[in-house]
């Protein structure tokens, strides 16, 4: 199978519509990361996302719409603060769940009663959502357990030959996956940190909780549960109060032969500007936000170059650092 990058347009949504109408799947982006897509009404192309990704058959997808899909036509049961939300954080990095209509098919939720809806703010993963009109099944375009891509070049690398399009809508602004919040009971409670924060959602709805998973509890949302975001090369984390260690390892590693590059935020690089060298530092920027928009960049150009990542987390754990550090964590902390 040949596998294109397009641009979005008229022709290339065409296509991709044309793809998903014969089961086939699409990557496209979001603001977070690139989906990959297949229609949600068809429980057969679902199960290719599984196949072609190697996900477990027990991790449920998110449906994405766009933001003039109604969304009670596959979801009810809708809490009012749910209303308040959408209108202030969507379309953007928000994954909300609801009880489902039982008209999406039942491979998207693994047998879950319960529905993710997401309405992505990017411009282009808008304009294929429209054009194509039909709700889509979609996990991050990646092969599973893998770094999530943020370009249309990520994608290629783990899907050459598998998928027949990807459409480029440049790099991701977000950089890590949405929030999701389950909106089935009379308070929201957040199943996976994202962008969209607790406190964000709380300050709207009035409160919000965390879920805590427990030993053998069967999995509500995406990266709940398994080991994500990973590099294909060796990994390390140290906490921001053991730098030092860090940069022992480092010297270690090198020392050994060991291609050892360190990620951390600008602020930790500039402490060690005296014992390791720029060219060998994965810089993530300076505040939640750009650490988010940076990480999986950074890990996919580290396992280019790197035969280990030492990775140290930044000293703010507060926000969007509570997602980045549920990233961070699955990727190098194993």
């Amino acid at each position: 199978m040949e596998t294109q990058i397009l641009d979005i347009g008229e022709d290339s949504l065409s296509a991709a519509k044309n793809i998903l109408e014969e089961d086939g799947l699409v990557a496209f982006p979001t603001e977070t990361v690139y989906g990959l897509g297949a229609d949600a009404f068809n429980g057969e192309a679902v199960k290719k996302i599984f196949e072609v990704k190697g996900r477990p058959q027990d991790n449920p997808l998110i449906v994405h719409v766009h933001k003039d899909y109604d969304i009670e036509r596959i979801v009810c049961d809708i809490p009012s603060y749910s209303y308040k939300l959408a209108e202030r954080y969507l379309p953007g990095p928000l994954t909300m769940v609801f009880k489902s209509r039982g008209r999406i098919s039942p491979v998207v939720s693994c047998g879950l009663d319960t529905i993710g809806i997401r309405v992505p703010s990017h411009e282009g993963g808008q304009r294929f959502l429209k054009f194509v009109d039909m709700p889509i099944a979609a996990p991050s375009a990646n092969i599973s357990k893998h770094v999530s891509p943020v370009t249309a070049e990520h994608v290629y690398a783990d899907f050459c030959g598998k998928i027949p399009l990807i459409l480029n809508g440049g790099k991701c602004s977000g950089g890590i996956e949405s929030t999701v919040l389950d909106c089935t009971g009379e308070v929201p409670c957040v199943l996976r940190s994202g962008l969209v924060t607790r406190e964000m959602i709380a300050e709207v709805a009035g409160d919000c909780t965390v879920f805590v998973p427990k030993a053998g509890e069967r999995v509500r949302s995406p990266g709940m549960k398994y080991k994500h975001y990973s590099p294909n090369c060796r990994t390390m984390l140290f906490e921001y109060e053991r730098l030092e260690e860090a940069a022992a390892e480092y010297k270690k590693e090198r020392a050994a032969g060991s291609r050892a590059y360190i990620m951390c935020d600008d602020g930790c690089a500039k402490r060690l500007l005296d014992k390791i060298p720029a060219e060998h530092m994965l810089l993530l920027g300076n505040s939640g936000e750009e650490i988010a928009s940076n990480l999986y960049f950074k890990l996919r150009e580290g396992e280019r170059v790197a035969d280990i990542i030492i990775a140290i987390a930044p000293e703010d754990r507060g926000g969007v650092m509570v997602g980045v550090m549920n990233r961070l964590t699955k990727a190098c902390g194993g």
